[in-house]
């Protein structure tokens, strides 16, 4: 029983990679910007469509301005003046992944808080299957095990990415440890002289005066 249950959480799992896409409704304000942000590992494909609305009929085509950044500062997609747009790319560094979106009142006078429709797909779901169906003259059943076996090739790069943060939480947990008590030591060696420190400097001062 427990093999099955382990056997549906696993199919699960993989149904849901292969359907990870966000659709993402954003209320952009008239004046500051509204963010994004999805942490992701090393060469993961990134695909994502905007489109910006306006809740007033009078601005037919709202535009907006677009920034991607990545988790080092770098500028992977920046466009202005924008109604509907896509950016893709593949990530090189992990890290959370910023998608910025601010009005620009100089092209959209009048205009108030806008609205984003923004569709955000990662790893498999990213693919294009059409694509590779047709390059490869499959189908069917063939087409779903292809599907399927990138779903588990994703859940392995997820399972190293995971493993690899843990090490690396784990190490710096250690080192902060380390730190702590290293310090305590030293505090408590420093409190301990100046003790010693103090006795001796009272012990002197009473013989001095002739009080022991």
């Amino acid at each position: 029983m427990m093999g099955d249950m382990s056997r549906w959480v696993f199919l699960l799992i993989v149904l849901c990679l292969l359907h990870k896409g966000q659709a993402i409704w954003l209320t952009v304000p008239a004046t500051g910007t509204k963010c994004v942000s999805e942490e992701l590992h090393n060469n993961v494909v990134v695909l994502a469509d905007y489109y910006a609305l306006s809740d007033d009929h009078n601005h037919l085509n709202p535009t907006i301005s677009v920034k991607v950044s990545s988790p080092f500062g770098n500028t992977l997609y920046h466009k202005e003046n924008m109604t509907h747009g896509q950016f893709a790319f593949t990530t090189t560094e992990p890290g959370n992944y910023l998608a910025c979106f601010w009005v620009e009142h100089g092209h959209n006078p009048g205009v108030g808080s806008l609205t984003v429709s923004l569709e955000w797909k990662t790893g498999i779901a990213a693919k294009d299957w059409e694509s590779v169906a047709r390059k490869e003259k499959i189908e069917g059943i063939e087409l779903e095990l292809r599907k399927l076996e990138g779903a588990v090739e994703a859940i392995h790069e997820n399972l190293i990415y995971l493993k690899s943060r843990e090490a690396e939480m784990r190490s710096v947990s250690e080192t902060t440890n380390t730190r702590v008590a290293s310090f305590s030591i030293a505090s408590l060696g420093v409190c301990v002289l100046a003790a010693v420190l103090q006795i001796l400097y009272l012990k002197r001062y009473f013989q001095k005066k002739k009080l022991i």
